[in-house]
């Protein structure tokens, strides 16, 4: 394969694609010929991917790709990997890549770091999301030919492979551990993310709030799925500053959740606090079932912070102001960094170790 280099050029090439084809759809720019066939094509395949998963929205399909658009500058990509001592191999590894399906394109950074060191990327995709990756590869190999021979799609069993990173459920995890426990491996299980609230925070602070919450409908491992809030939080302002997300409820996924879950808590006899779209639940669990949302109340935040501590390996990232050291912004949790490896588990340096 060509140098760092012409790696970079190409999906530089790629995230000027993916915000040029959003710009498009907002009608910002008009469509350049030349990539007007590719923008048919990418239609399509938006289209279809709706078809075959009723989570993922146009919406939130355009999202994903104007955060990778972002993400994929030259100066990102290059500030990312000046990080690293990537050289090229003249024997790069086959990287198995087995990928979640929960969001849109969320093995794509995967990809990208299998494909920026310089090695071979075996896919083994989820049935929830095999329509969009494909053609990105597509667009990929479109502008830079040379990674044709290192990307593969693979629906039967992964074989010939060096390394493998795998995204699953805790279940399908132990099963992963087990099988592929002869080679270099990393293996992610479920996490979630949560929530600090001091009582201190603004309108615009809870409103950013909301984003982390209902982006994705809360499928993410980045989505807020829990709230830490003082002991006699009132919700009533809460409410109030995420009422502009009400109409997730038109969704009749999503609805249907919302009164499957609800007419369960309330079956339970469950204490519940409703807004008409999001269902809040005392819960000390940290995994909130769609159209709801855990809250736990402290008396003091620094049993918080070491409760989060203990628990890290069910956590994903952390929403607060001013309480953590690593802490994420109110809004932010769904627009990482190409430094924001899932699990904190450095995957190019993974890569790079077994080379």
């Amino acid at each position: 394969m060509s140098d760092l280099t012409t790696r970079i050029e190409a999906f530089v090439k790629l995230g000027v694609f993916f915000n040029e084809f959003c710009n498009s759809d907002n009608k910002q720019v008009e469509s350049k010929e030349e990539l007007a066939e590719l923008f048919s094509s990418l239609e399509e395949k938006i289209a279809l991917s709706q078809h075959k998963n009723g989570w993922f929205t146009r919406e939130n399909i355009l999202y994903s790709l104007q955060n990778w658009a972002q993400a994929l500058s030259e100066e990102n990509l290059k500030e990312w990997t000046a990080n690293y001592a990537i050289s090229e191999s003249k024997s790069p590894k086959t990287v198995a890549l087995i990928l979640a399906g929960n969001i849109p394109l969320v093995g794509f950074h995967d990809f990208l770091s299998v494909l920026i060191t310089g090695h071979k990327a075996l896919v083994k995709l989820s049935s929830n999301d095999n329509i969009l990756l494909p053609f990105v590869a597509d667009i990929l190999i479109h502008f830079q030919p040379e990674f044709e021979h290192f990307i593969q799609f693979e629906k039967d069993k992964l074989t010939d492979f060096d390394m493998v990173i795998a995204t699953g459920s805790n279940n399908t995890a132990r099963y992963f551990e087990h099988y592929f426990k002869n080679k270099p491996h990393i293996i992610r299980k479920n996490r979630n993310s949560a929530a600090i609230l001091t009582g201190h925070e603004t309108k615009e602070d809870i409103q950013a709030l909301g984003e982390d919450i209902f982006r994705y409908f809360g499928l993410g491992c980045r989505s807020v799925s829990k709230v830490f809030v003082p002991k006699n939080y009132k919700f009533d302002n809460f409410f109030e500053a995420i009422y502009n997300y009400h109409p997730i409820i038109e969704l009749a996924k999503y609805a249907n959740n919302y009164d499957y879950n609800k007419a369960v808590y309330l079956m339970s006899e469950f204490k519940l606090l409703d807004n008409g779209f999001l269902i809040l639940k005392e819960d000390k669990s940290y995994s909130s079932p769609i159209a709801s949302l855990f809250y736990e109340s402290y008396d003091n935040i620094n049993d918080i912070i070491n409760k989060l501590d203990q628990d890290k390996e069910q956590i994903q990232c952390i929403v607060a102001s001013g309480v953590l050291t690593h802490e994420i912004k109110f809004g932010a949790t769904q627009k990482p960094s190409l430094q924001d490896y899932a699990d904190n588990i450095d995957t190019v340096d993974f890569l790079l170790r077994n080379s």
